[in-house]
């Protein structure tokens, strides 16, 4: 008895070890993203109804003075805000009876009737708030413990590798990448570790001058920070302390900002650059995952330290924010396509077009949140 109890509920077990790492990482994004819609909402004017962490049945909830309804729900898959005459997931125009049964005052700050500017801002809020706690996360890390950087230097070149083929020799230098500037071995890694496959042109300082080669990544398995096995391209270079010369740069409060919004800006890119290649089948799909993967992440960052799992929240967000901003609904890129084509059309989109597309884009993000469930369970 003693021993499933430990197994259960040590720090080491699924309950402490994993369980509630899971729901502090999930729940701190969900809540984040649903208050950014509540806030913005709010600040237009738009009455709230309910504030949801979590589907299903309630767990418990109370009542503002506002009247909106704040509760935790069975289900921590998600969640949701429901505004003021948002009677249906694609909250179009409500028919003839459902406008009725709204009062006056509710007509007032009911969702749909709000101009498109603040509909879409209320929209786009939850995505950018997913953004801006990565930025906060960052900005806080990068305050604390600094940046370790290495020189963009090359110690050795590993045989046979694309480094080796394209002449890259021990003691060059890296100046630019396909035409962007790096000045550090994280800024090469991180502009080649998505693009196996791709051809890309490298300029190199060597005796004092600058030479361009071409040199093609492949992929390689490699285990991450958090012990999982990943694919990453490699061109088969490696650094070390003499010549990469290691250094921490430390941050002011303005700098650790700064610094966080373009790292910000880079985990963006690369998380767009991954989903365009994996919808062109050039992603191993194995480097998906769903919850149960985003679970067993975030035991293994607990066990590392609070730093781990809080940049675990950051990297997720990220994820999180993007997903939502793609053009399909029920998704909030979808809501703000409709709004962009109402605001060409100047009238609503047909309550038959957008109930269509609605129908459609569910099914393909069920569709998705299979594929991620497939993934954690069997297929990898």
């Amino acid at each position: 008895m003693n021993d499933i109890f430990h197994a259960v509920f040590s720090t080491q077990g699924f309950v402490l070890g994993t369980l509630v790492p899971f729901l502090f990482v999930l729940t701190v994004v969900v809540f984040v993203h649903e208050m950014g819609h509540y806030l913005i909402g709010r600040w237009c004017g738009i009455g709230v109804k309910a504030f949801s962490i979590g589907f299903g049945p309630e767990l418990f909830g109370f009542y503002d003075r506002r009247g909106t309804r704040w509760k935790l729900c069975a289900i921590p898959l998600g969640g949701y805000v429901k505004f003021v005459g948002d009677m249906n997931a694609t909250s179009s125009q409500p028919s003839t009876e459902e406008l009725e049964s709204l009062t006056e005052a509710e007509r007032e700050v009911a969702f749909h009737t709000q101009p498109i500017w603040k509909r879409a801002a209320t929209v786009v809020a939850g995505p950018l708030f997913n953004f801006l706690l990565t930025i906060a996360v960052f900005a806080v890390l990068f305050s604390l413990y600094g940046r370790p950087v290495l020189e963009p230097t090359v110690a050795e070149v590993t045989a046979g590798s694309p480094a080796q083929r394209a002449g890259i020799q021990p003691g060059d230098r890296f100046v630019r990448v396909d035409g962007s500037n790096v000045e550090t071995f994280a800024d090469v890694q991180r502009l080649v570790s998505g693009r196996a496959g791709d051809a890309i042109t490298f300029t190199m300082l060597r005796d004092g001058k600058e030479i361009d080669v071409t040199a093609t990544p492949q992929p390689m398995e490699q285990q991450d920070a958090l012990g999982n096995k990943v694919k990453v391209a490699v061109i088969g270079v490696v650094n070390n302390a003499e010549l990469g010369q290691p250094r921490l740069i430390s941050y002011t409060p303005a700098g650790a900002v700064v610094a966080a919004v373009e790292e910000t800006g880079h985990v963006i890119e690369r998380t767009g650059q991954f989903l365009q290649r994996f919808a062109l089948g050039r992603e191993d799909k194995c480097q998906l995952g769903g919850p149960i993967k985003i679970a067993k992440m975030s035991g293994q960052a607990a066990k590392l330290g609070f730093e781990w799992l809080v940049q675990l929240v950051a990297f997720l967000s990220v994820g999180i924010g993007f997903l939502n901003l793609l053009p399909i609904p029920p998704l909030d890129g979808g809501h703000l396509l409709f709004y962009g084509v109402e605001a060409v059309i100047r009238r609503p989109v047909s309550e038959r077009m957008m109930e269509m597309a609605y129908r459609t884009g569910l099914f393909l993000v069920l569709g998705f949140m299979g594929f991620v469930f497939w993934n954690d369970l069997f297929g990898c």
